[in-house]
């Protein structure tokens, strides 16, 4: 059986979880997440996703 999990919600987890311990403060996450927003609506965001799934796949493949 596999278990999947959107990247987003593992992301949104893991800022909540810096928030909680104060390993950043709220600016610095509210920068970061208006930072990945705009960067969707460049023409970096095929780049990054190509990335993000080319590391996504690297991990799964480690874990066969």
């Amino acid at each position: 059986m596999t278990l999947t999990i959107p990247l987003v919600l593992l992301l949104a987890v893991i800022a909540g979880l810096l928030l909680r311990f104060r390993a950043v403060g709220a600016g610095a996450a509210v920068v970061v997440a208006l930072f990945g927003f705009y960067l969707a609506s460049t023409g970096a965001a095929d780049t990054v996703n190509q990335l993000v799934v080319a590391v996504t796949g690297a991990l799964a493949d480690i874990g066969r």
